[in-house]
């Protein structure tokens, strides 16, 4: 019986939003959510989401440790419109009001494996030095109405921003079926994953065993 070539790719990835470094502000907490082109439909896992909130460490790294879980599989049959992680970071100030701290994307990893990225995260800027000040004293400053502007070019030459802190999030990347699609993932496409010797059949001494291979 003949097996039918695919006609879509997977992408599964899963990894968690390990800490973040943050000069000010407290108490926080971030969403993220995942955008992509118009080929791509997420199959499973969470799209969107918002993680539990964490104080800063009373050591001398001073950092905010989130290890909050992502897990996601997409489907696409075009790789153009590769998807992308946006977080958005919000926390409390010293007046105790609940602003945005920082915003970053990122693509997801182009090969399988475990991979680790630090995004810097910036926020954006007031027009004016008065609106700036009142933006601080009241506790309402600028922020996106839609956080995946970010991901996007359009537009983002107009948009003034400064750095501001750092996150720290870890992938671990699972692909299906691009080798039989034509696409090179990066990775051999066949890894052996054994080579060990066994007992010749005429006892003679070990001999190397055949070693066997798993898909990319």
């Amino acid at each position: 019986m003949s097996v039918s070539a695919p006609s879509v790719f997977m992408l599964n990835v899963t990894g968690q939003v390990e800490s973040g470094k943050f000069i000010e502000g407290d108490n926080l907490y971030f969403s993220y959510c995942f955008t992509s082109g118009q080929d791509w439909e997420a199959v499973s896992g969470l799209e969107e989401c918002i993680s539990q909130i964490t104080r800063r460490s009373d050591d001398e790294r001073q950092i905010f440790t989130w290890n909050f879980p992502i897990d996601i599989t997409f489907k696409s049959t075009n790789p153009f419109g590769w998807p992308q992680l946006v977080l958005s970071i919000y926390g409390t100030d010293i007046f105790g009001n609940e602003v945005v701290m920082g915003y970053t994307a990122c693509h997801l990893p182009l090969a399988p494996g475990k991979h680790t990225r630090k995004l810097t995260t910036f926020v954006p800027e007031s027009a004016s030095t008065i609106q700036k000040f009142m933006a601080w004293l009241t506790g309402r400053r600028p922020e996106f109405v839609d956080p995946k502007l970010i991901a996007q070019g359009r537009g983002r030459e107009v948009t003034r921003v400064r750095s501001q802190g750092e996150v720290t999030v870890s992938f671990n990347v699972m692909m299906k079926d691009f080798a039989k699609l034509g696409y090179d993932c990066g990775a051999p496409p066949r890894t052996p994953y054994f080579d060990v010797p066994v007992q010749s059949v005429s006892g003679k001494g070990p001999v190397l065993g055949g070693a066997g291979h798993s898909e990319a």
